[in-house]
């Protein structure tokens, strides 16, 4: 009986992690376009906007794991990508809660002082997750997806923090696209 090796260029089937991952790349900017959008229509505190936030959020902790699971195993950017990607992904979903507890005409947390101040600085560490993705798309030389993620990472924090919903938006369609793209032309594996 023989056997045979498989050819060097034989695709490997996607896992469904792998599926679920990449489909993130999707599903997590669009969703938070969805929200932000929202949020521009019917304002800042809006209990769908907040839910379509949360998910948003939820898929965008899966796109830093996606992103990082590119780099080789060793990387010290691929560690830093999944701890500010959870750690962000938890603070950004938080402020989706946030806009649903204010649409109840609750007392906004960010408000708020002592334990609820939590919110705040988990809330930045999203930016820093798409700088971080943006780092770790420059180094996998997907250049252009890199530098629209870093120019999303900036603006992100001016927006909204400030409720800007016009540049709001317009962050969330370049990370549409940047991210978007990925989906079909995905970097090698490090």
């Amino acid at each position: 009986m023989t056997t045979t090796a498989p050819s060097a260029h034989a695709v490997v089937p996607a896992s469904p992690t792998d599926r679920l991952l990449t489909a993130s790349l999707l599903a997590g900017p669009l969703l938070s376009l969805a929200a932000d959008a929202t949020y521009a229509v019917r304002g800042w505190s809006d209990p769908a906007g907040g839910v379509l936030h949360v998910l948003g959020a939820i898929a965008y902790g899966w796109v830093a794991l996606r992103v990082a699971g590119w780099l080789p195993a060793r990387s010290r950017l691929a560690a830093a990508l999944v701890l500010a990607g959870l750690v962000g992904m938890a603070g950004n979903v938080a402020y989706g809660f946030e806009a649903i507890h204010g649409s109840l005409g609750d007392t906004p947390l960010v408000d708020q002082p002592g334990a609820a101040g939590l919110i705040k600085p988990l809330g930045l560490v999203f930016p820093l997750c798409l700088a971080l993705v943006a780092a770790a798309l420059l180094r996998l030389d997907r250049r252009w997806q890199g530098g629209l993620v870093l120019l999303a990472a900036v603006a992100w924090p001016v927006a909204h923090i400030a409720d800007l919903a016009v540049p709001a938006v317009a962050i969330n369609v370049v990370l549409v696209v940047a991210a978007g793209s990925l989906v079909w032309t995905p970097p090698a594996r490090g």
